[in-house]
């Protein structure tokens, strides 16, 4: 196939659903989405135990921010879920593949604040990465809602690592 045939959606490869983009991009992008929605998988259970676990002279006002995180998580985490199954794919949902494909590690038994953010800053580098790459690859397959979902949660992600680094002086 062409690079013609593949920008123009005609080729050898059907659309996939009724939705008009290319097959072959559609299961290249659910690939992507699957790394981006194991490792958002992991930033929230790793938010979660943060909130469950943290001690000390900031508890109140850490507490509620990692409540708002991994609820803003969750919905993120659903929202992607629902972007592959619409590319006709299924998204991941094992906790061993979540494993498997994310970059963000398991973090047990953190009770410090500081370094709880350090560990939120350090996920959201990874996450915001793995957006920007579906940024582009969204872009070439010319899929809008993809594209726009990632869009979205860069810019929003972008000052919430702005906001967290400012705690961490």
């Amino acid at each position: 196939m062409s690079k013609n045939e593949k920008k123009s959606g005609k080729g050898k490869l059907p659309a996939s659903g009724n939705i008009g983009l290319n097959a072959q991009d559609c299961k290249a992008l659910s690939g992507s989405l699957n790394t981006l929605l194991a490792n958002y998988q992991m930033f929230y259970q790793n938010t979660r135990g943060f909130h469950w676990n943290i001690k000390g002279e900031n508890f109140f006002e850490l507490h509620l921010k990692f409540e708002e995180l991994y609820s803003d998580l969750q919905v993120k985490i659903d929202e992607i879920a629902e972007r592959i199954l619409t590319l006709g794919h299924t998204p991941v949902h094992s906790f061993e593949e979540f494993q498997a494909l994310s970059k963000i590690k398991s973090i047990r038994n953190c009770h410090n604040g500081k370094v709880a953010i350090a560990h939120i800053l350090d996920a959201f580098g990874i996450i915001l990465a793995k957006q920007r790459e579906l940024l582009v690859q969204s872009g070439e397959a010319h899929d809008e809602g993809t594209n726009a979902l990632m869009s979205d949660y860069i810019s929003a992600q972008e000052k919430l690592v702005w906001m967290y680094s400012a705690y961490l002086g």
